[in-house]
């Protein structure tokens, strides 16, 4: 699905979120990557092949 050059990560390697975004929609909450990723902004993902990556926000810091 990608055309850049260097190619965009996989949808299934760790990197994913890295791609390149192909159309985002932020007053709605979510953008498509190149890849088929779906990235919404509470940090969960859906990958193309259907599973969900749950929110993998960075915990707040302690005092």
């Amino acid at each position: 699905m990608c055309t850049h050059t260097p190619k965009c990560p996989a949808a299934d390697s760790t990197d994913r979120e890295a791609a390149r975004i192909v159309a985002g929609h932020p007053e709605q909450g979510w953008s498509l990557l190149c890849n088929g990723v779906l990235i919404f902004e509470d940090t969960g993902d859906l990958l193309p092949d259907g599973r969900v990556i749950a929110p993998h926000r960075p915990l707040a810091a302690t005092a």
